[in-house]
């Protein structure tokens, strides 16, 4: 009780160190690109460790559990996971800022890693379970660390914020499913099995994010934002600009982007999932699952700098929609190449990753233009929970879906779930269209 007490006086009195930052608009620029710079570097640590784990999970547990049906489960393990873990991130973060809530959920994360290691290692499933549910800590702080560079962002510049979080992921995403290989040759050299190696990465990715962010993102960029609207509220122009908006208006938006986020998120984990369990059943070895893998986490984040300006000067619903169209040929693309073609399978897994990009950027727009400073990092994190257990869902059900039937089935459902996310859009632009009428 005494710590939340003293934070809310230490934000309303607004200590010098704080004060410089409110009144000079410069200061809170410059701390803006530091903010950006920071999480920069944290989220390409943070990007090894997530592609790493969702590359290789299905293939371990395939060999832990000696079946197929079950290979979903990791995937669906970690991203539940994630979504405990973005519901803790989001509340810790609001209550004491972005630095400490995201620093240990990357934390929590490598440990995460750990026990997977440990657990392949010693070949006991318990453990590799609950490992897998921590390691899903650093798969949530990885996409809540693109909210960290909102919080100073100006309204037209929170797209572009959000991309440039999300690119700097795809130097770590990208490199870490071509190191499997490297890193399973290294695990058997020191007697861990082969699959369990890509892990080593992961454990040692998640805590430099983690330190990283403990120790220099400072100071706390949600602490200041928040200081600032409070000064903001006092005045007469800012109570004006909040007239013409009313709780439901912004609700309606917030449900939009979460729905947005979770579709996508859906329709992308099932289909990845599954994609190195139908390669290698197909007679391709890791390193091509590697290669289509890595292909398709580079789409889910390197269009980010170019999504988020489009975001920004043309229109979020656009966006979406483009996402929800995007992700619909990806799904018939994939049902439809034959297993022995890498060509036809590289692009529809990057379409796949590009429909996911559009989807995520634009929902995340449009949750952190309907939220204030007084709810955005606990509304944030409750909206990632649902986009976790989307993501647990999809895991889930794409090991059953191919085992009962086939992947060409699985991404032709994803394919058509794809097709909610228009009508969703189209209801969201007529009821803007009316509000702008009355």
């Amino acid at each position: 009780m005494a710590q939340t007490t003293d934070h809310s006086k230490h934000s309303t009195r607004s200590p010098d160190w704080l004060q410089e930052y409110i009144h000079s608009p410069k200061k809170k620029q410059k701390l803006y690109r530091k903010t950006l710079m920071i999480v920069v570097l944290s989220q390409i640590f943070g990007g090894a460790g997530i592609a790493t784990g969702v590359t290789i999970g299905a293939l371990l547990a395939q060999d832990m559990l000696g079946t197929d049906q079950y290979a979903g489960i990791p995937a669906a393990l970690f991203t539940l996971g994630s979504a405990v873990a973005a519901m803790l991130v989001g509340r810790i973060s609001q209550r004491y800022g972005r630095r400490f809530g995201l620093s240990v959920g990357f934390l929590a994360g490598g440990i995460g890693a750990i026990g997977v290691i440990i657990s392949a290692v010693i070949h006991h499933l318990p453990l590799l379970f609950v490992s897998l549910l921590v390691y899903g800590a650093g798969t949530a702080t990885n996409l809540q660390a693109r909210y960290a560079g909102t919080d100073l962002a100006h309204s037209s510049q929170r797209a572009t914020a959000v991309s440039i979080a999300l690119i700097a992921t795809t130097f770590g995403a990208v490199a870490g499913p071509n190191l499997i290989a490297i890193m399973g040759q290294y695990a058997e050299s020191i007697g861990v099995p082969a699959l369990a190696g890509p892990f080593i990465l992961s454990a040692v990715a998640f805590i430099l994010a983690g330190l990283i962010l403990l120790f220099f993102l400072r100071p706390d960029p949600l602490i200041v934002a928040k200081a600032i609207e409070e000064l903001k509220k006092k005045g007469e122009q800012h109570q004006t600009t909040l007239a013409f908006e009313t709780p439901d208006m912004k609700k309606k938006e917030i449900v939009i982007g979460a729905t947005i986020m979770i579709l996508s998120q859906l329709v992308m984990v099932a289909i990845m999932t599954m994609t190195p369990i139908h390669m290698t059943h197909h007679g391709h070895g890791l390193r091509e699952v590697g290669w289509v893998i890595g292909i398709h986490i580079a789409a889910m984040y390197l269009p980010s700098v170019i999504t988020g300006i489009l975001v920004d000067r043309i229109e979020r619903i656009a966006m979406a929609i483009a996402s929800g169209i995007t992700l619909l040929i990806s799904g018939i693309l994939a049902a439809a190449s034959p297993p022995d073609s890498m060509f036809l399978l590289t692009i529809a897994l990057a379409l796949l990753g590009l429909g996911w990009n559009f989807g995520l950027i634009s929902g995340t727009a449009l949750i952190v233009d309907a939220t204030t400073f007084s709810n955005r990092a606990k509304t944030q994190g409750s909206v990632d929970v649902f986009i976790a257990l989307a993501g647990a869902s999809g895991g889930a059900l794409s090991g059953m879906v191919v085992a009962y039937s086939s992947y060409a089935t699985l991404s032709l459902g994803g394919a058509l779930l794809s097709l909610l996310m228009i009508p969703m859009v189209f209801w969201a632009r007529n009821s803007s269209n009316r509000r702008k009428g009355q």
